[in-house]
């Protein structure tokens, strides 16, 4: 088959956003513009690409240049992401504004429980910008906007699907404006038998999730708006743990379950120049993991989030300070331990913002922006970001910058986790890393459009697990050393119409980690030097298709059931996803698509199982006043 037909569904311009301006969730950029930000509308998904088939946020990210997505096992697995070589708990996650990197798991983000169904657009911001967004910002943010309302009157969606290995699928979503309300809401199922993850030959792991959420804005007058935004994550997913006794990942009953809860506020002033923002969000989550029937342990965590911003337009110039304010909570509880994992945790912090934009000229733009993290639980950090846009010609655009990025110690990086075994480090320092960018941008505003970046960063007191092996006991503390990442991205996109849009990308990465031990140098494990993505969807009459290729390079893994512990190297493949839809009539559409069409046998972590080929078939009902 001709090899355009498996390019991507991912990459036309979202309806409600234009060329010049983003609205963005990071405290002191609420309404920056993409020339000052450079970074920020690097790559972008709309709705149309979402609805295209791909189920979760994880299978979206996987087509988006410099991000590595490593599964472990079968869809509903944990599922983490790294940009730029950088850690996963580097990688920032905003849901409508909502800080969703979960406290009751390291920090990370939640990917396998994020599904696509209410998604309308995710925006990447690649490299450090704790600046702007804080804590987790080292390797990226990645900035989802979700249920945005139908421009025209009333507008309701339902989807049904049932495929390979017992999957099924089925979403409602309605939304709409009337007067001076805007409405979106979404509900979404998915489940599956799954495969086993750890070998061809025992039980099935498979996982089931349950999702809904909510937007709502109302405008009482010009430049006022005031907003809310929730939502609801209940998932469970079935996976190979570990022997009891050979300590070797095993064919277990491990099952977990997940639950998160968030919700936003948020009002805004914007007349005579001056911008007033406040909001206040909340999150709560619960991780309970279990033995067949058996309760093993569960954490539990919460964050509340209250932040304001003013900012001020002069002419060309754009000053703003903004402030944060974040308090967390962490409960962990164990029932194999008889409670010897117990504990009960808080920490806040405070942040203030100054953020410089200035047009200098139609052809030069420039940002600069200060934040300050004070800490209650360990020490303050202070960050900066400093950026250039130059315009030599009406279709080019040159960009480049500094900026630093922090990640913030987990509770139990300060607190540990057993008793006499793995003890915690209150004295330890936030990770931190310093980075720059530099890229060329050729005819963002036409029908075809390149760009090509690179980039580079230094990891420093990144907090690693020391182990003593005359005690037999580990805790941690901040590396002496740096680690290093350096990289080259190009992409591109191509209008062929109003009804066909392709775009590709292609990422080189050089990530190392220097060792403590004689500062030997190693190549970071699940980064891939060479990746690339294919992208496309479009429309013929009554068919209409989206399709992604996505091609991973060689990586290197650990091999955890040797004693000691190896390095492995994991394969290449390439993804292939494709979906063709049948237009029945103007309300009801039919489709097929198929995820892995090539049958690769791959891994994303070592030890670990993921699907083959398989198969789906669905039906989607659209209406519109």
């Amino acid at each position: 088959m001709n090899f355009i037909l498996f390019l991507a569904a991912a990459s036309a311009t979202p309806p409600d956003s234009s060329a010049e301006t983003i609205v963005v969730t990071g405290p002191a950029a609420e309404a920056a513009s993409v020339d000052a930000v450079p970074e920020i509308k690097m790559q972008e998904v709309d709705g149309e690409a979402v609805m295209a088939g791909l189920p979760m946020a994880a299978d979206i990210l996987r087509l988006m240049p410099s991000v590595s997505v490593s599964v472990s096992g079968p869809r509903g697995s944990q599922t983490q992401v790294r940009i730029r070589g950088a850690e996963a708990n580097h990688t920032l996650l905003f849901v409508d504004g909502i800080r969703f990197n979960d406290p009751a798991a390291g920090n990370e983000a939640r990917f396998e429980l994020l599904a696509s169904d209410a998604i309308d657009r995710v925006d990447l911001v690649r490299g450090p910008h704790s600046a702007f967004w804080g804590s987790e910002a080292i390797g990226g943010v990645v900035d989802v906007h979700t249920n945005g309302a139908h421009q025209h009157g009333l507008g309701l969606e339902a989807l049904a699907e049932y495929g390979s290995l017992d999957s099924a699928r089925a979403s409602a979503r309605a939304s709409g404006i009337a007067g001076r309300f805007e409405l979106g809401a979404t509900a979404g199922w998915q489940a599956s038998a799954g495969i086993d993850s750890s070998g061809p030959a025992g039980e099935r792991d498979g996982f089931e999730n349950r999702s809904a959420s909510f937007k709502a804005v109302f405008r009482p007058t010009d430049g006022v708006r005031l907003g809310a935004a929730g939502h609801l994550i209940d998932a469970k997913s079935q996976y190979d743990g570990l022997d009891p006794v050979s300590f070797r990942r095993a064919d277990t009953l491990d099952e977990t379950g997940n639950r998160i809860a968030a919700g936003r506020l948020w009002g805004e002033v914007e007349s005579g120049g001056w911008y007033v923002r406040l909001e206040a969000s909340l999150l709560d989550s619960a991780n309970r993991n279990r033995l067949g029937r058996t309760p093993l342990n569960s954490t539990f965590g919460r964050r509340m989030t209250a932040g304001a911003q003013l900012s001020r337009t002069l002419g060309g110039h754009r000053l703003t300070v903004a402030f944060d304010h974040q308090a967390e909570r962490f409960r962990a509880r164990d029932q194999v331990f008889f409670g010897g994992t117990d504990q009960d945790r808080s920490r806040d912090l405070l942040a203030a913002v100054g953020e410089w934009q200035a047009e200098w000229s139609k052809r030069v733009t420039t940002e600069i922006a200060v934040r300050h993290d004070r800490f209650s639980a360990f020490a303050d950090a202070t960050t900066v970001y400093a950026g250039a846009t130059v315009r030599p010609g009406r279709d080019w655009r040159l960009i480049g910058g500094y900026a630093d990025g922090i990640a913030q110690p987990t509770f139990y990086d300060l607190h540990g986790f057993f008793p006499g075994s793995f003890s915690g480090n209150p004295a330890l320092r936030p990770e931190r890393s310093k980075g720059w960018h530099a890229g060329l941008r050729w005819g963002e505003e036409g029908r075809l459009s390149l760009g090509l970046s690179v980039f580079g960063a230094s990891l420093e007191d990144e907090i690693v697990d020391v182990f003593d092996p005359a005690t037999f006991r580990s805790t941690t503390a901040n590396a002496a050393a740096a680690s290093r990442r350096r990289g080259i991205e190009a992409e591109g996109r191509w209008r062929l119409g109003e009804r066909t849009n392709l775009s590709f990308n292609y990422s080189w990465l050089d990530a190392e980690e220097r060792l403590l031990a004689g500062g030997l140098k190693l190549r970071e494990v699940r980064r891939p030097r060479h990746s690339f993505s294919l992208m496309g969807h479009g429309e013929a009459g009554p068919i209409t298709w989206g399709a992604s290729l996505a091609y991973v390079g060689e990586r290197r893994d650990i091999d955890f059931d040797a004693f000691p512990a190896r390095p492995v190297a994991l394969g290449d493949y390439l993804l292939a996803s494709i979906r063709l839809a049948w237009r029945i009539s103007p309300t009801f559409e039919a489709y097929v698509r198929a995820e892995n069409a090539f049958d690769a046998r791959y891994q994303d972590a070592f030890g670990y199982r993921t699907p083959g080929r398989t198969a789906y078939a669905g039906l989607r009902l659209r209406l519109r006043d």
